[in-house]
């Protein structure tokens, strides 16, 4: 029964260790709590080397969170902001995340409301490609704010796939005992 796969029904602990053995497998208990406990018979050893495998090839294919930064000044001017906007709105669109910064200098720390306003700025040229993932804030000198990728419109890039987490479960006989 334990090659076909098939389910045996409630088999007493004793019949089913029996069976087990006779099979030249383990007899593992995967839910304890239901009534009566639900076991499977299968080759213990195997099964957690597949899915360390398993989780192994998930890691590799699992992509680091890429955050680039793009700086700004307060005094920069219209061209070079759109410019900067451009390269913003090329790097989501990469499906990266990015930290606009301010960076002020002197007595401009004294006028952050103008980095305040160019952050706005940006935020309304990206309207629908960016979503604000972190507030602006002040770090020492820079004024900065964090955007991802807005995916209300699209799919996601096709290189920037994400990890389900869900392994598939093992084709093994799964067996009550009682």
């Amino acid at each position: 029964m334990a090659e076909t796969g098939s389910n045996s029904g409630i088999v007493p602990f004793l019949e089913a260790l029996s069976m087990a053995r006779e099979a030249g497998l383990d007899l593992v208990e995967v839910d304890p709590n239901s009534s009566p406990p639900v076991c499977r018979i299968l080759d213990y050893g195997k099964w957690k080397y597949q899915q360390s495998k398993k989780e192994r090839d998930a890691r590799k294919r699992q992509q680091a969170a890429i955050i680039h930064e793009v700086r700004m000044r307060p005094r920069i001017g219209i061209a070079d902001m759109e410019r900067k906007a451009r390269t913003i709105e090329r790097l989501l669109a990469d499906g990266d995340k990015v930290k606009v910064s301010v960076m002020f200098r002197g007595r401009e720390m004294s006028h952050q409301e103008l980095g305040h306003e160019l952050l706005n700025r940006v935020m309304d040229t990206l309207d629908d490609k960016a979503i604000m993932d972190k507030p602006p804030s002040m770090q020492g000198r820079f004024l900065s704010i964090i955007l991802a990728p807005a995916y209300k419109n699209r799919e996601r890039p096709a290189n920037s796939s994400k990890q389900t987490g869900a392994l598939a479960k093992a084709n093994v006989e799964e067996t009550p005992v009682g």
